[in-house]
């Protein structure tokens, strides 16, 4: 997504990137970008938590409109969990207590795959 936004934004269109991978979207040089650190995949927020995702979605907005210069970054103040804030010492964590269920969750996916699922 960062290479399209450079080159939607060489057209003449402002963009903004939202996401959690600060280090490689800043490696790409984005005109802007909305920094939430979040688990990857869930840039906009937590899932079906409208006002986070509200708040986030009015960040970028800001953005198009404020970034003084190119290559702005602004990290959103959102937290992931407020209660927890150990969920990154969790995140893609794979050990004994969650080998057992990774496989079989994995081997449902690829069966329902198979089957022609999605």
């Amino acid at each position: 997504m960062s290479l399209v936004a450079r080159a939607v934004e060489a057209a003449g269109i402002p963009t903004v990137v939202v996401g959690s991978a600060r280090d490689i979207v800043e490696e790409c040089g984005v005109p802007r970008f909305l920094f939430t650190d979040f688990p990857l995949g869930n840039p906009c927020g937590v899932p079906y938590d409208r006002g986070m995702q509200a708040e986030i979605v009015g960040l970028a907005l800001d953005l198009v409109e404020t970034a003084p210069v190119p290559r702005t970054t602004v990290q959103s103040p959102a937290v992931w969990n407020a209660s927890d804030e150990s969920w990154r010492a969790r995140y893609a964590r794979v050990d004994d207590s969650n080998r057992d269920s990774l496989r079989r969750a994995g081997e449902a996916r690829r069966a329902n795959q198979a089957a022609g699922g999605s």
